[in-house]
């Protein structure tokens, strides 16, 4: 690839979902593993939760809707937990109290995506919510993240405020699910190659040059 082509690679996940935690890490590791291939990351929403309300609700209440128990839930969450570990990435699953929507995590991306911060504000997010428990249906806490991002506290809180972008976000979202993901993380190479789930960096490497190489192929074509 070159600089003024670089890879094009749609990640489809949501802020809450602990595999697109893990998942993007391991992308990254991919991406470090072939430093000769550009490539540039397009992040795309993806409601994991969207019967969730938008003021959030219990995580113990939304635990219990979905899995049956909190007990249920840590039981067969253990691997997820090892996985974080074995990404590096710190995992404090007893901290998280409150489960979002997350229109707005998305809508911040977006915004943050503007000035060239999508992928920072997206692992701010997921930070706040899997390491340190923050309460992303505060609305505070999530200005609090735009600026750590490089965003003005004003505008942001001004734009949440507002249904800015909402359309857009929710169109988006859905044009995933029509386009028949029904699992995330979901990765796309070039718009050629599609790869579900959090998989291993070498793998991930290999879906990045093989990509890499049938773009190039077919821009020699043209």
């Amino acid at each position: 690839m070159t600089e003024a082509s670089p890879l094009p690679i749609d990640i489809v996940s949501d802020v809450v979902c602990p595999w697109c935690y893990i998942g993007k890490r391991l992308l990254e590791q991919a991406v470090a593993l072939k430093p000769d291939i550009a490539v540039e990351l397009r992040f795309r929403p993806y409601f994991l939760n969207p019967w969730v309300p938008r003021e959030g609700m219990s995580r113990n209440d939304y635990l219990v809707a979905k899995f049956g128990s909190v007990e249920r839930y840590n039981s067969n969450n253990q691997r997820v937990v090892e996985a974080a570990a074995w990404a590096g990435l710190p995992y404090a699953r007893e901290k998280i109290l409150r489960q979002p929507n997350t229109l707005d995590c998305h809508r911040l991306i977006h915004w943050a995506g503007e000035i060239g911060k999508a992928a920072a504000m997206k692992q701010r997010l997921m930070s706040l919510y899997f390491a340190e428990g923050g309460d992303l249906t505060d609305r505070e806490v999530l200005v609090r993240a735009a600026t750590d991002c490089g965003l003005a506290a004003d505008d942001i809180r001004s734009r949440l405020a507002s249904d800015i972008d909402v359309a857009l976000i929710e169109q988006a979202a859905t044009s995933a699910k029509d386009a028949g993901i029904d699992g995330v993380p979901c990765f796309i190479f070039g718009g050629r190659m599609a790869v579900s789930g959090a998989q291993s960096p070498d793998y991930l490497a290999k879906a990045i040059e093989r990509s890499a190489q049938e773009l190039q192929r077919g821009v020699a074509a043209e």
